[in-house]
């Protein structure tokens, strides 16, 4: 599917596992690291495995991105260790896009799980990276970033959000990525037109976006079944559907495909485990986009120099 609009893909592993796929170029992989493996000392021990070979390929040339629905930490330790970070990244995050309703572009929320616990210096660092992506990924030009606390005052959150908070006020940073601290936003704000970014620690990250995952597939889940429950509400739907079906589209997942891993010298893509093919031809679109537009030498650019 990818290939189909015009991105060169190279497939990494087994060649024996990969046969009958066409003329697709095969970096061989003798060895998989498993979904459940320890992941720093999988990619350690196992330097034939498919992650390690696929973050080897970018660091070489021989690929420009590296797209993986694998074990998340063995990719993220893979890309970590083979990539290198950027000059002046103390962390790599996690950047996931999550949809806006009736906006063109998503905010993008970081860290969603790469680093559990941070200091306030990374999630300066965070918002960064992350209004530089949202800069060349959808052309937002005044990127508003935003804190994630339990309140929207300043003072609200723990320990580290205020701290946090103090550092994201100076406007050395803002001005050097061209972005604007919008100040603490809640968990409400994620799908809202408050900011473009926000920023967080990877434990809060990762449980807020999988809130949000579960309940948006209960309520679609149980709008389904409402619509189906009666011959009046089937007909209801009928008439709906035109207008129902841009917005579940706009919901599904599969139309993210993944999430960039920000801070690794080199373009990194997470899809999750369970993606589907559609999921997959838009993660390869997105790492496609990101190695033309050289969002990673954007990254360097604005990061080196500070």
């Amino acid at each position: 599917m990818a290939a189909e609009r015009g991105i060169p893909v190279v497939l990494v592993g087994r060649p024996e596992q990969l046969s009958g796929v066409g003329d697709f170029e095969v970096v061989s992989a003798s060895q998989v690291i498993a979904m459940g493996a320890e992941a720093a000392s999988s990619v350690r021990k196992m330097k034939d495995s498919s992650l390690v070979r696929a973050a080897e390929a970018v660091r070489d040339g021989r690929a420009s991105a590296m797209v993986s629905a694998g074990n998340t930490g063995a990719a993220m330790t893979a890309s970590l260790l083979r990539m290198g970070r950027i000059r002046g990244v103390s962390r790599p995050a996690i950047a996931t896009p999550i949809i806006v309703p009736g906006r063109a572009w998503p905010n993008v929320m970081l860290d969603a799980g790469a680093n559990t616990e941070c200091s306030a210096e990374w999630l300066v660092q965070f918002a960064q990276m992350g209004a530089v992506y949202c800069r060349d990924r959808w052309g937002v030009q005044e990127p508003r970033v935003g804190l994630l606390s339990n309140g929207e005052e300043a003072g609200k959150g723990s320990p580290l959000v205020k701290e946090a908070f103090e550092r994201l006020e100076d406007r050395a940073w803002q001005t050097r990525t061209g972005a604007v601290f919008a100040g603490n936003v809640e968990g409400r704000d994620l799908l809202a037109d408050q900011v473009d970014v926000i920023v967080t620690d990877g434990f809060t990250g990762n449980v807020a976006l999988k809130t949000a995952e579960g309940v948006a597939k209960q309520l679609i889940g149980a709008l389904v079944e409402a619509l189906d429950s009666s011959e009046e509400a089937q007909r209801g739907a009928k008439l709906l559907a035109p207008a129902l079906a841009p917005l579940y589209d706009e919901f599904n997942p599969d139309s993210v495909g993944g999430a960039i891993l920000l801070g690794v010298d080199g373009v990194s893509i997470i899809s999750h485990g369970a993606s589907s093919p559609r999921a997959l031809a838009n993660a390869i679109q997105v790492a496609y986009e990101l190695a033309e537009r050289n969002t990673v030498g954007s990254l360097r650019r604005i990061l080196c120099s500070d």
